[in-house]
């Protein structure tokens, strides 16, 4: 099973021979689309994403893992670390419990994904069952164009009857589909926020660029998790987008404090999927006033550093690169 198991950090400690003492509205209205590709010459300028994080209060959502891989709890704010360019920031605010989840499902469905669905809507099943009563979900299903299938909903039974007569077709709008979904998490209830694509290759089809989606999710407060379905071998021939589905995966992913999972085997999918809710299910937020008050509209960089209890192994953070000050 690839499903990582939660470490509480006196279980990890009693399996190293050690001892210490540890705490253990649902938006309607019709569809949104992206269109296909425009011309050059008509293309419409990005929008400035207006999801900044205020600066009197940077929250910066954290997890933790073991060397093993394992999500580890039960830290308290002594253990961390956070500077803000390079200055330690106080951090006034800790946080590690489990508080509502709005997310949205960035589901792949052009023509290579094929066989593929099957596994992948079960995937998107297991990553459900890891969901709280007060969670909200949409669905995005992306193929020569974006579409808002299943606005914000709690009823998890209404995104998966979508996906039931979801089909493969078509090329891969992989870009316009992730400037959908950060645009429709503005309409979100909840102060933690993910997306979650399921895709098995790169972008051939989007009206946004790569750049302009990258610095858009530098600006959103959104965490980023994606399934990267890359078949081993012979198993298909890589086109050259597809072949650098992996590196725009990965780089649009940990910026935000997410991660990309690549699976190579179908079978592996559900499990990763459930781990990815797991994941989300076990994170420290982190919340602190920034020293810097100009208000220059600069990106700052944040760096999360964790101190383990004594005796225990060295314990990696991940953790939100970064945000945008306000600029008035």
């Amino acid at each position: 099973m690839l499903l990582s198991r939660c470490v509480p950090l006196i279980v990890l400690a009693a399996a190293l021979g050690l001892s210490f003492d540890a705490r253990a509205q649902q938006p309607g209205g019709s569809p949104a689309t992206i269109s296909p590709r425009p011309k050059a010459a008509d293309k419409e300028p990005v929008p400035k994403a207006n999801i900044r994080v205020d600066s009197t209060l940077v929250l910066i959502p954290v997890t933790v893992t073991d060397p093993m891989n394992r999500f580890v709890t039960g830290l308290e704010k002594e253990n961390f670390q956070l500077y803000e360019d390079k200055k330690e920031q106080a951090i006034s605010q800790f946080s590690s419990e489990d508080a509502p989840l709005s997310a949205g499902v960035i589901f792949d469905c052009s023509g290579s994904m094929g066989r593929k669905l099957e596994k992948a809507r079960l995937a998107v099943s297991e990553f459900f069952k890891t969901a709280n009563p007060e969670d909200e979900f949409f669905l995005v299903q992306f193929n020569d164009t974006a579409n808002l299938v299943q606005p914000f909903t709690q009823s998890l039974e209404e995104i998966q009857n979508r996906l039931t007569f979801t089909f493969s077709k078509g090329r891969t709008a992989l870009l316009d589909a992730v400037f959908l979904g950060l645009h429709t998490m503005r309409q979100a209830r909840n102060p933690r926020k993910a997306l979650l694509i399921i895709s098995d290759g790169g972008d051939n089809n989007s009206r946004y660029t790569e750049a302009e989606i990258k610095n858009l999710v530098r600006e959103a407060d959104v965490q980023v998790y994606a399934i990267g379905i890359y078949e081993e071998g012979p198993a298909r021939a890589r086109t050259p987008e597809e072949s650098a589905g992996p590196a725009l995966l990965a780089t649009i992913a940990e910026q935000t404090g997410g991660r990309q999972y690549e699976v190579d085997n179908l079978n592996e999918l559900p499990d990763v999927a459930a781990k990815i809710g797991v994941e989300l299910r076990n994170q420290y937020v982190l919340g602190y006033s920034p020293q810097n008050l100009d208000r220059d509209g600069k990106y700052r960089h944040v760096v999360v550093k964790v101190i383990p209890p004594r005796g225990l192994p060295l314990l990696r953070p991940f953790w939100r690169l970064g945000y945008y000050a306000p600029s008035q």
